[in-house]
């Protein structure tokens, strides 16, 4: 038995959805579906009162943008469960390295990094392009432990969702909360990335200025804990490749208008991390340094 919760925006979409999960779940379930059309409290807020309402010990948070593909999915969802005990949180699409350097649950700026794990059917509100199956199981599992999952649909224990509760005072908005919620939650249990269950996501993730502000409050809150590696890469090499992905950062984000004083506070906030003794974090700061001495000769930006 599965208590879905949803917070909505358009009742259309939660019409739509709420006939899916009709015709698709296969098992005794609830519907928690929370008007927030007028963004009035934000998506962890919801989550946290769907979760104390909820009456089964299996909660579903979905997205309203999403089609169930697969038949019969609650089963299997209860089956992951009772099967993996160590497990805590699952979804359907996930990364097996969070990095120091800030970013969503896949960081593409590592030249070394953990694996992508995916499957679900991508679709392009925004952009337009076409969807696909987007496919990507590179250890050939049922189910694959992971870092963190992205949040368009994912399943936990009620017990685990009232023990580490979605970070409301922080997160007072719609970004972040699958990458704190996975974090949180990663402290005890596993979490990981299904390949037995099917949906297809209407919409690709939107990273505006909104969603960079969240990501920093998460980076800045976990950087004790980070990186986490799922994926057992070679701590020894992460330094030198989280020094070259941070350069990729400091770049993009200078180019977006952010201050060079807000990117030194940035790497002052990832301080915590294991992998950054004082000596990494002062090349880090020469590292941002070096970046903007070369956007000034190039007449860029800094």
């Amino acid at each position: 038995m599965i208590s879905v919760i949803i917070c909505s925006a358009s009742p259309d979409d939660l019409l739509l959805v709420k006939t899916n999960i009709e015709q698709t779940i296969g098992v005794p379930y609830e519907i928690l579906a929370f008007d927030n059309g007028d963004a009035q409290k934000g998506i962890c807020e919801i989550y946290n009162e769907g979760t104390r309402a909820a009456q089964y010990g299996i909660l579903c948070f979905m997205h309203e943008d999403i089609e169930m593909v697969s038949q019969r999915w609650g089963e299997k969802v209860i089956e992951i469960f009772e099967k993996n005990t160590e497990f805590g949180l699952v979804g359907l699409a996930g990364g097996g390295y969070k990095s120091v350097v800030p970013s969503s649950w896949y960081n593409a700026d590592l030249e070394v990094n953990g694996e992508f794990y995916c499957s679900l059917i991508q679709g392009f509100k925004y952009s337009g392009r076409e969807e696909f199956y987007d496919y990507r199981n590179p250890k050939n599992e049922n189910l694959s432990r992971v870092a963190c999952i992205d949040g368009c649909w994912m399943c936990t224990r009620k017990t685990i969702a009232e023990k580490y509760p979605f970070d409301a005072q922080l997160l007072r908005h719609f970004h972040g909360y699958d990458l704190d919620f996975s974090l949180s939650v990663n402290q005890q249990y596993q979490v990981g990335v299904s390949y037995e269950i099917l949906l297809k996501h209407f919409s690709e993730g939107n990273f505006s200025e909104a969603w960079l502000e969240d990501t920093l409050k998460v980076h800045k809150k976990w950087s004790h804990l980070l990186p986490v590696n799922t994926d057992n890469l070679e701590e020894k090499t992460l330094k030198r490749y989280e020094r070259r992905a941070f350069k990729a950062f400091f770049n993009r984000m200078l180019d977006s208008g952010m201050s060079y004083k807000r990117l030194r506070k940035i790497i002052w906030d990832s301080r915590k991390s294991r992998i950054f003794p004082l000596r990494i974090l002062i090349k880090i700061y020469l590292d941002l340094q070096k970046v903007r001495k070369k956007r000034r000769r190039e007449g860029k930006a800094y």
